[in-house]
């Protein structure tokens, strides 16, 4: 087969696949497994091949016109580039991981067809957007993406919490779709065309007539899908959806749909210096916020959602500066350890036998009881907070170098500005991330919490996969900085002395102030008895301390059965903790300026419709029933108060008629 009929069946095999287990799901149950993981493993394997065959030499390319749409055409284009070739790789790993694993994490889940097949079509939607080359053909995916978010998040539909999620998701999203759209739609009328290529071409040569509205218009549908602020605050809530949806989302999907994007048509956002500023100063906002919030989640879920958040800042970051290698790059890497994390977590929440235990304070003895999750955990935190040799650390350091580069004037792609706000704001970020890193496996394997029941092991075809993907996590970042550049741009991704300097020791610093408090807490919980109230909360540890104790005793009815004190986020953000746990009042801004208003309005709309346009309707038909009224008692029956009623109308016919000749 050729290169481009393998990549015609990539999305499509996925597709295929989620079609018949639909169909099948009710009739033949049997097959809904094999249709889950066969079609997806395929996808994977043939990706592989187009991968090996493009090398990161020429771009695949080809293309058809599907329908004359006037002036400018849309085309099933393919445009396979080595961004393009690897990203896919990635895509089709982390799905047939995730379909592999649900097979045992739902296996007793009566939705489990419809959610296998929805996974199938949410990875062919990816595989779509990456191996596009017509931007509508990649909106058509983008959309699909959005979709399939919105019922996966959805999956437990019984609690308000799956149901909102959901739904918040969707609108958020669609919020940044709109301008996106636009974006897309004068992009093309100044290039003549919706094929990548010719997009590219055009910005070389100057065509684009307003680069910065355009590509501020883009940046608005890149930060509601990749959840960048400030259209991030649906990531963290959608995890109410099953663990494995989450990985895929957050690893290999949706949100890389909106920095795979940027890298594509990076040159369209280089085009404005504005435009790089704004987007390194979204990515620095969204670094460092999301790193001081997973600080002081509790939900083990949510702080891996921060988490996420916090390491596409980083990509956007590497885009902010130019450099899409750097992106592309980390997007690989963190795409495999931040998989790992999050099928991880759902072993551990298996093992607890309940969605709901996933609260890391509560957590107890889970290093004997899930080997598995704990070693492949513990490799993931080490590459996520960026520690030599594992694969976080080359990435990351591959986004801070590049941003030295443009600090010290090296390039002509971005603005300094761009360079110094990403620089600043990686350094905080690695030491928040090694921070929160460090507290995640502190409270989940060595916590003091309540010790759930033991539900035995877990299947293996959930720990199986752990260990495959903790492989890339641990060596993928060693091996490609030295062979991704001939796939990308060719700019050098190996790591530089000073950046890798100041990376590891803010990052170890981060991680020994986090061990230092948890020890310093935990040694204050040993000695202050469980029954102590503290008076003041702004007391000493030992008060803090002892009314946190005593703060989440009612919830579980008494104080011994309350959740592990030791803490460190508390102690290390101090009076940020109460703010950086709800996200900084986001929710509570945008439901001021937004919600509110437009439940109002409706609330109005529904008040005119009802009193004011239902009076005048009613009004309306009001004479009309009376005339018919009057009628009607009119209609007796009675033949002589008919002949009375015509004599008596002859009367006075008569009547008028003589009174009116009188007048004559």
């Amino acid at each position: 087969m050729t290169t481009t009929t393998l990549a015609v069946l990539v999305p499509l095999l996925p597709f295929l696949g989620a079609a018949a287990g639909l169909l099948l799901g009710r009739t033949a149950p049997g097959f809904v497994r094999p249709l889950a993981v066969l079609p997806t493993l395929a996808a994977l394997v043939l990706a592989a091949i187009v991968a090996v065959r493009q090398s990161g030499g020429a771009s695949v390319t080809a293309a058809t016109e599907l329908t004359p749409t006037g002036s400018i055409p849309i085309e099933l284009a393919l445009y396979i580039d080595g961004f393009a070739a690897l990203v896919a790789v990635l895509v089709g790993l982390v799905a047939t991981c995730v379909q592999i694993y649900s097979t045992g994490y739902l296996r007793e889940d009566p939705r489990y067809p419809s959610y296998a097949a929805l996974v199938s079509l949410f990875t062919s939607a990816m595989f779509l957007v990456v191996y596009s080359g017509d931007l509508i053909v990649l909106l058509v995916g983008w959309e699909v993406m959005g979709i399939c978010s919105y019922f996966l998040v959805g999956h437990y539909w019984e609690t308000p919490e799956a149901r909102a999620a959901s739904i918040k998701a969707f609108l958020v999203t669609k919020l940044g779709d709109v301008p996106f759209l636009i974006g897309l739609f004068a992009l093309a009328t100044d290039a003549g065309s919706f094929r990548i290529t010719k997009v590219l071409a055009t910005v070389v040569h100057g065509g684009l007539d307003h680069p910065t509205l355009v590509a501020l218009l883009l940046l608005a549908g890149v930060a509601g899908k990749s959840a960048q602020f400030p259209l991030h605050t649906w990531l963290p809530d959608a995890m109410a959806g099953p663990t494995p949806v989450s990985a895929l989302i957050h690893a290999a999907t949706m949100v890389a749909a909106g920095v795979y994007f940027v890298a594509r048509l990076l040159p369209v956002f280089e085009a404005s210096a504005a435009a790089m500023v704004v987007l390194a100063a979204m990515a620095a906002v969204t670094m460092v916020g999301s790193g001081l919030a997973a600080l002081a989640q509790d939900d083990i879920k949510r702080v891996l959602a921060y988490s996420t958040m916090g390491q596409l800042g980083y990509m956007t970051g590497a885009l902010a500066v130019g450099d899409r290698g750097a992106a592309v790059f980390h997007l690989l890497s963190h795409g495999a350890f931040k998989a790992l994390l999050f099928l991880a977590a759902g072993v551990i929440i298996h093992a607890a036998g309940t969605n709901s235990l996933a609260a890391m304070s509560r957590m107890s003895h889970l290093r004997d009881r899930v080997p598995d999750a704990y070693w492949t955990m513990t490799v993931a935190l080490l590459a996520l907070a960026a520690i030599p040799p594992f694969s976080g650390f080359f990435s990351k350091e591959s986004v801070l170098g590049a941003a030295e580069h443009v600090t010290a004037g090296h390039t002509e792609h971005a603005p300094a500005a761009a360079g110094w706000i990403t620089l600043v704001a990686g350094l905080i970020a690695a030491l928040l991330t090694a921070a929160y890193a460090t507290r995640l496996w502190l409270l989940t394997f060595r916590g003091r919490g309540v010790e759930a029941p033991d539900h035995g092991r877990q299947p293996l075809t959930m720990t199986v996969v752990l260990w495959v993907l903790a492989v890339p996590s641990l060596a993928l970042g060693g091996l490609a900085y030295r062979a991704l550049p001939d796939w990308f741009d060719g700019n050098d991704l190996a790591p530089t002395l000073t950046t890798s300097v100041l990376g590891t020791g803010v990052a170890l610093a981060g991680g020994l102030f986090t061990y230092a408090a948890w020890r310093h807490l935990a040694g204050l919980a040993a000695r202050v008895p469980l029954g102590a109230v503290a008076a003041h909360p702004q007391g000493d540890a030992a008060q803090v301390e002892a009314e946190a104790i005593v703060t989440h005793a009612p919830a579980y009815g008494d104080v011994a059965s309350a959740p592990d004190p030791a803490d460190p986020g508390r102690l290390l953000l101090g009076p940020l903790h109460r703010h950086a746990a709800v996200g900084f009042h986001l929710d509570a801004v945008y439901r001021t300026l937004f919600v509110r208003p437009v439940q109002a309005a409706a609330s109005l709309v529904r008040f005119l419709d009802r009193e004011v346009v239902e009076t005048y309707v009613r009004g309306a038909g009001a004479l009309p029933r009376w005339l018919g009224a009057a009628v009607r008692r009119a209609q007796t029956g009675n033949l002589q108060t008919y002949v009375s009623a015509l004599l008596a109308g002859t009367v006075v016919l008569a009547v008028a008629a003589l009174l009116v000749a009188s007048g004559a």
